[in-house]
C-alpha cells in the first residue's frame, strides 16, 4: 500500500514503534553485559583476590572481575557507607580510581538524547512523506507561488489570442494603477475564467498577466484542493486565500476549475461531499476577500457547462473571457513565436504553414515544429525545409509512417482507387475543399491511405451545398470501389460514419429535411462540448415514434441521393480516375499541383470542369 494514503498518525505511531524497536534490538544486541553484584558479593570477591580494578563514584563503583579462565567480566554495585573500603582495595592490591557523576548530565544522556533521536527520525519520515505532511499541515494550500520574474511569461509570448489579451489588459492596468480605478469608484472583476478547448494558452495567458503586472502568481490545480480527509480541501482553500491576501496584490490561479467546481449533486452520489464542502468554502471566500486589495482570481476550464451557476454569478466568477482556436492569422503568429529558436530554411512559409493547420491549437503548433525540427535533426539537415513541415503536419494528422506494413497487391490497389475516389470528387465538386496531398502510406493505427483536404479560408457557417459536397467526398472512396471492382471493402467504415453523422445533423438539428420542414430535434452531447471529443451519452429523444421513423426515412433519402450522385460521376470520369490512381500506385504520394494537372483533362483530352 502506498504510505501517502494512510493517516498520518498511524504513520507516526508505526514510526516510533519501530524505533524504539531498533533502540531495544541496538541494546539487546551491541551494549556490553554487565554482572550486578550486591555489596556484600562484592566484599567477599575483594577478599578473594577477584576484583581487578574499579572506578568509583558517589553511588556506584564499576570494575572488572579477575577471569578464572579468558576475558574479564565487568561488574557494577551500589556503594554504601564503608570505611574501610579503601583499606581493603589497597590490601587486596586492586587499582582503583574515583569518578563525578553530574545528575544534570546523567539526565541529558538518559533521557533528552533518545528523545531527540525519537523526534529527529518522526520529522524526517514526515518530510519524506511529502510536503506538508504533518499532522498539523493538513490544510495548507499546495499553491505555487512564483515571483514576478519566475514566470517568465509576457503577453509578446503569447499569439493568436488579441482579443483575449484586450481583455485582460483591464486587470494588469488596474494592479499597477489601482488608484485610477478607486477615484471614480470603479471596482474590478473578482473572477475571470478563462473558457477554451484544451491547449489554446490559457495557463500561459494567466501567467503572461501575472508577468505583465509584476506581481506574485500563485498556481493550483483544481484536483488538488480535493482530499480524502474531510474538511481538508476547505482548509486548504482558506489558507490559500489568507497566503493571497498576505501578498496582495497577486494573482491565484485555478487550472482545471471543474474538478472542484462541477455542480452540486451532479452524480447524486454521497461520496462527493468533500468535493461540494471544497466548492462551499471556495465560494464563501469569493465573497468574502475585498477586491480593491488587488487579489485576482483567475481560473481555467475547458467544461463550462458542468461548473456551478453559484461560480459564474455577478461578485464571483463575473467575466468570462473565451480562449478559442485561432483563426488563420492567429496560426500564423502563433507559429512565428513558436519558430523563432528554429532554424529555418529560405523555402519555409509559415503563411502557407498557417494555411494547412485549420483547426490546430497553440500546443498542436508548438508540437508541429518540433517535430519537424527533430525530423530534420534526424536527416542531417542544418535548417528545417518545408519538406520536414509537411511530413511533420503528416505525423501529427495521420500518425507515424508504418513502412513495415506489408499490404499485396489487391489490397493496395484498392487503397489506391478507394483514395483517389475521395480526392476526384472533391476535384470534381462545387463546394468541397480544396485536395492537398493523396497518399497510399500506410500511417497511425490503422489509416492504408488518407487524402487531405484544406480550406482556403477559415469558415464559420455551412450552406447545405457545402455540407452535401462533404458527404460526397466522404462517399468518393466507397463509390469508387462499386465502380471499378464492382464490389465494397470494409476500408470505407470510417467515412460512413461520419457521413452518416453529417446526414443525421442535417435532418435532426439543422432543420434541412424536405419531409419534417424547418424543424429541429436536438441530439444530446457528450460533455465537454470545447474539448471535442468527450464520451457520448445515450441518446433520449423527445419525439414520437411516427416522427422517429420519418427522420430515418429522411436520412436515408439524403444518403442514397448522394451516394448515386457520386456513383454517376465517377462513372462518367473512369479515365481520369484510372489515370490518376495508376500514378498514384506507382509513386505512392501525389501533391496538389500534381493532381490538378491530372484532371484537367480526361481520357481523350476534354477539359474536365
Amino acid at each position: 500500500m502506498n504510505p501517502r494514503k494512510l493517516p498520518r498518525q498511524t504513520l507516526s505511531i508505526g514510526y516510533f514503534v519501530l524505533v524504539a524497536a531498533i533502540l531495544f534490538t541496538v541494546q539487546s544486541f551491541f551494549v556490553p553485559k554487565v554482572t550486578e553484584l550486591s555489596y556484600s558479593d562484592f566484599k567477599k570477591r575483594l577478599g578473594e583476590g577477584r576484583i581487578h580494578e574499579v572506578v568509583i563514584s558517589d553511588s556506584l563503583i564499576r570494575g572488572q572481575l579477575s577471569p578464572e579462565k579468558g576475558a574479564g567480566v565487568p561488574f557494577v554495585t551500589v556503594r554504601v557507607s564503608d570505611d574501610a573500603l579503601v583499606p581493603d582495595l589497597e590490601k587486596n592490591g586492586v587499582t582503583f580510581e574515583g569518578q563525578y557523576e553530574s545528575p544534570f548530565l546523567n539526565a541529558i544522556v538518559s533521557w533528552v538524547l533518545p528523545a531527540l533521536v525519537f523526534v529527529g527520525i518522526w520529522a524526517f519520515a514526515m518530510r519524506r512523506m511529502g510536503p506538508g505532511a504533518g499532522v498539523m499541515a493538513f490544510g495548507k494550500s499546495r499553491a505555487k507561488i512564483y515571483a514576478e520574474k519566475e514566470t517568465g511569461v509576457m503577453f509578446h509570448d503569447v499569439a493568436g489570442q488579441d482579443e483575449a489579451k484586450e481583455e485582460l489588459a483591464e486587470i494588469i492596468s488596474f494592479l499597477k494603477e489601482p488608484e485610477r480605478y478607486r477615484a471614480i469608484g470603479g471596482k474590478l472583476p473578482k473572477g475571470v475564467l478563462l473558457v477554451g478547448p484544451p491547449g489554446t494558452g490559457k495557463t500561459l495567458l494567466a501567467k503572461a498577466v501575472a508577468g505583465e503586472a509584476s506581481v506574485p502568481f500563485f498556481s493550483i490545480s483544481g484536483s488538488e484542493f480535493v482530499e480524502l480527509f474531510v474538511g481538508m480541501g476547505a482548509a486548504r482553500v482558506r489558507d490559500m486565500f489568507a497566503q493571497a491576501e498576505a501578498k496582495a496584490p497577486c494573482i491565484v490561479f485555478i487550472d482545471e476549475l471543474d474538478a472542484l467546481g462541477k455542480a452540486r449533486g451532479f452524480g447524486g452520489m454521497g461520496g462527493h461531499d468533500e468535493r461540494e464542502n471544497t466548492l462551499n468554502q471556495l465560494l464563501v471566500e469569493m465573497d468574502g476577500f475585498d477586491s480593491t486589495k488587488g487579489v485576482i482570481i483567475v481560473a481555467a476550464t475547458n467544461r463550462p457547462e458542468v461548473l456551478d451557476p453559484a461560480l459564474l454569478r455577478a461578485g464571483r466568477f463575473d467575466r468570462q473571457v473565451l480562449v478559442d482556436r485561432p483563426d488563420r492569422e492567429g496560426r500564423e503568429a502563433i507559429l512565428r513565436v513558436h519558430a523563432k529558436d528554429v532554424k529555418l530554411g529560405p523555402d519555409v512559409d509559415l503563411k502557407v504553414v498557417a494555411q494547412r493547420t485549420p483547426g490546430f491549437v497553440g500546443a498542436d503548433l508548438a508540437n508541429l515544429i518540433n517535430e519537424a525540427a527533430l525530423l530534420a535533426t534526424r536527416k542531417g539537415r542544418q535548417q528545417v525545409t518545408m519538406v520536414d513541415i509537411d511530413e511533420a503536419v503528416d505525423r501529427v494528422v495521420a500518425g507515424l509512417q508504418k513502412k513495415n506494413r506489408l499490404i499485396n497487391a489487391d489490397e493496395r490497389r484498392i487503397v489506391a482507387y478507394h483514395e483517389t475516389g475521395h480526392a476526384l470528387v472533391a476535384a470534381l465538386t462545387k463546394g468541397a475543399d480544396k485536395v492537398h496531398k493523396i497518399s497510399i502510406i500506410p500511417r497511425g493505427v490503422a489509416a492504408l491511405g488518407y487524402t487531405q483536404q484544406l480550406p482556403t479560408e477559415d469558415r464559420y457557417l455551412m450552406t447545405r451545398k457545402e455540407l452535401e459536397a462533404k458527404i460526397d467526398v466522404l462517399f468518393g472512396g466507397r463509390a469508387a470501389e462499386q465502380v471499378v471492382f464492382g464490389e465494397v471493402s470494409t476500408g470505407a467504415h470510417n467515412d460512413l460514419q461520419r457521413a452518416t453523422d453529417i446526414v443525421r445533423s442535417m435532418v435532426l438539428e439543422y432543420g434541412m429535411g424536405e419531409t419534417l420542414g424547418p424543424m429541429t430535434y436536438p441530439r444530446q452531447r457528450g460533455p465537454g462540448f470545447l474539448g471535442g471529443g468527450g464520451p457520448s451519452w445515450p441518446e433520449q429523444r423527445e419525439y414520437s415514434e411516427a416522427t422517429a421513423q420519418l427522420l430515418d426515412q429522411e436520412t436515408r433519402r439524403i444518403t442514397e441521393d448522394r451516394m448515386a450522385r457520386v456513383l454517376a460521376l465517377l462513372t462518367e470520369h473512369r479515365a481520369v480516375l484510372d489515370r490518376v490512381a495508376a500514378i498514384l500506385l506507382e509513386k505512392e504520394v501525389i501533391e496538389a499541383e500534381q493532381f490538378e494537372e491530372l484532371v484537367k483533362a480526361d481520357g481523350t483530352g476534354r477539359h474536365v470542369a
